[in-house]
């Protein structure tokens, strides 16, 4: 089975930088792996994709300010946030994707990937 925790959540000012980390459980190797976010009374929505080649997805939101990677040695990905907006603010999920990767990204709800806990992000204006 797959685990995902994440962490590096907390509150920031506008301007300011965060990185998350999503530590990896389980067979992964042939997965995207996805990062999500989701503000009280929204729906969640992708924020990133990693596919297994390198390459990468944003939603226009984000794009030019987040950047997504992985450290294979330490089963970890990250998310670095630059120039974050108070509209950053949501609990921030890892997901690790087995197929269709770009089409469940842009269907967080479907069943079809594994979830972390969850990090909060807060940015105060």
């Amino acid at each position: 089975q797959v685990q995902l925790v994440e962490s590096g959540g907390g509150s920031v000012q506008a301007g300011g930088s965060l990185r998350l980390s999503c530590a990896v459980f389980g067979y992964t190797v042939s997965y995207c792996m996805g990062w999500f976010r989701q503000a009280p009374g929204k729906e969640r929505e992708g924020v990133a994709l990693l596919y297994t080649d390198g390459s990468t997805r944003y939603a226009d939101s984000v794009t030019g300010r987040f950047t997504i990677s992985q450290d294979n040695a330490k089963n970890t990905v990250y998310l670095l946030m630059n120039s974050l907006k108070p509209e950053d603010t949501a609990m921030y999920y890892c997901a690790a994707i087995p197929r269709s990767c770009y089409s469940s990204f842009l269907n967080p709800v479907r069943l079809d990937k594994y979830w972390g806990q969850g990090t909060q992000v807060t940015v105060s204006s």
